[in-house]
């Protein structure tokens, strides 16, 4: 159904539009407030706490001025509303809401063997986010192979060849996913690979997922 019928105009459908343009357009706050969490190392001092964290003591363990307290209070909204965070309460009678994990906040945990956080830092680096903003002249010119070459010059593998700091949060990055995928696959699959004599990863980086399985 049209928007807009010659003057008559459907709001119902037109709000529904402009929300569904908005939450694509905001969506890089859900990732962002992600990133900023781990950099923060949120998940690890709430889980050092012991039990569930209010906001007060929370902006204390992060060393948080107390003017950047209803900053910090707006991020947990966002957080827990992506599923990272849940709200409870330190005691039934207190009134100040307060912070516990939820399984998927175990995962940015820094202490956690298959910790996400690696691959969330490099994913996010502004290193790889840079050739999303030149993703619509890359498609128009014939001047670059990729999107990473039109932002940066050259291909990906020898930008990180002189680059050391892309290097390392990359190939963490695949290591930390990879990490995960071997323990599941070893889990769910482990009978593939019984009898083989010999395993080769093609294109492993630092050989995680076969030092999994081996």
């Amino acid at each position: 159904m049209d928007l807009i019928k010659g003057d008559e105009i459907n709001l119902d459908e037109l709000l529904e539009a402009q929300a569904h343009v908005w939450n694509h357009t905001f969506r890089f706050i859900s990732s962002m407030s992600l990133k900023c969490a781990v950099e923060l190392q949120i998940p690890d001092i709430i889980h050092n706490h012991g039990q569930a964290m209010n906001l007060s003591d929370l902006a204390l363990a992060l060393g948080i001025h107390h003017s950047k307290l209803h900053c910090l209070h707006r991020l947990m909204r966002i957080l827990i509303h992506s599923g990272f965070f849940a709200e409870s309460k330190t005691n039934p009678t207190d009134q100040q809401k307060a912070y516990v994990l939820t399984p998927v906040s175990h995962l940015l945990r820094k202490d956690n063997p298959l910790s996400s956080t690696p691959f969330i830092l490099g994913m996010l680096d502004p290193v790889l986010l840079k050739p999303w903003q030149y993703l619509s002249s890359w498609f128009q010119n014939l001047d670059h192979p990729t999107a990473f070459s039109a932002a940066h010059g050259e291909s990906m593998w020898d930008y990180a060849g002189h680059e050391p700091r892309m290097n390392n949060f990359f190939n963490d990055a695949m290591a930390s996913d990879g990490l995960l995928a071997a323990s599941v696959v070893l889990s769910k699959c482990k009978g593939v690979f019984e009898g083989l004599k010999s395993v080769v990863d093609v294109g492993g980086g630092t050989g995680i997922i076969t030092k999994g399985i081996c």
